[in-house]
């Protein structure tokens, strides 16, 4: 029945629940989102909402703050395609550093630490000897494909990035993207589209030029597959063999650390906020400053 969760269903049962409760409300797109956030908030003092949406999430934010009066209502998105369109969050709603949550966790030390537990380490160093870091590899292998999803979105092609089979475009030993080929198999994965490949991959050439950080640019969703595949058949060691792709995502949130929240800028954002409106939001451990 999630589809079926309006904006107002979410607002009428933070309204009910404020009889008992008066810390924070924060508003999250989804369960992942709320096990990850959820890690490092100060649950005496506040409380997740899963909104099963980004639309639902930032309406139900508006409703609260704007409509309701409701000064302690706080919400987190995904930055999705606004950091290539230049669009601004404003608070009480807050978006991730990166263009979503995986990228942020990837920006982060987690990465090290699962390369350190699932690579294998000759390997990891040979790979990093011709290649440069990993986590650059990953990037660089990534953003191509957020960046026509965004060529698509903006010129309303309505191509489709849903399963797509990553091996045909990128090499797992190096990390290389083939570009054309990654076009290549978009294409096939859409239906009535009414662009050629090789306009798609003009376009796609031309807006990489013009990119001033990649990081804008690469989703978390096409970052975690590329990993995947370089530890199973490129870097990885045994233990790498059996791991999936919702496997590995899990990892990498495990391994955020209270460091690797305390060190965005999403959390300095919230964390002022919060002390804006008199409330506690995060409880992190940090040297000095230990969970209480």
């Amino acid at each position: 029945m999630r589809e079926l969760l309006t904006p107002e269903d979410i607002c009428n049962e933070i309204s009910m629940g404020r009889a008992a409760f008066d810390g924070v409300y924060l508003v999250v797109e989804g369960v992942t989102d709320s096990r990850l956030y959820g890690k490092f908030l100060d649950k005496r003092a506040a409380t997740v909402i899963v909104a099963h949406s980004r639309d639902n999430a930032e309406k139900t934010v508006r409703e609260m703050s704007r409509k309701r009066g409701d000064g302690r209502v706080i919400g987190i998105v995904d930055a999705d395609l606004d950091l290539l369109k230049g669009r601004r969050a404003e608070p009480p709603l807050f978006r991730t550093d990166k263009r979503d949550l995986e990228m942020m966790i990837i920006g982060s030390g987690a990465l090290d630490d699962v390369v350190d537990e699932y690579g294998d380490t000759g390997k990891v160093r040979r790979f990093e000897e011709r290649r440069g870091s990993i986590r650059e590899a990953v990037l660089d292998a990534s953003y191509p494909i957020g960046l026509l999803m965004f060529i698509s979105a903006e010129m309303g092609l309505g191509l489709s990035f849903k399963d797509l089979d990553f091996c045909k475009f990128v090499d797992p030993r190096t990390l290389s993207l083939d570009a054309r080929a990654m076009v290549s198999e978009v294409v096939g994965s859409s239906a009535n589209h009414h662009v050629s490949e090789r306009e798609l991959s003009s376009l796609l050439s031309d807006r990489a030029r013009a990119l001033d950080d990649r990081w804008k640019a690469a989703r978390g969703h096409d970052s975690v597959s590329i990993l995947l595949l370089g530890l199973r058949d490129g870097f990885g060691s045994y233990n790498a063999r059996r791991l999936d792709e919702g496997g590995l995502g899990g990892a990498l949130r495990l391994a955020f650390s209270d460091a690797d929240f305390a060190s965005t800028r999403l959390y300095e954002d919230t964390s002022e906020w919060s002390k804006s409106v008199d409330a506690t939001l995060w409880a992190v451990s940090l040297p000095g400053n230990p969970r209480s």
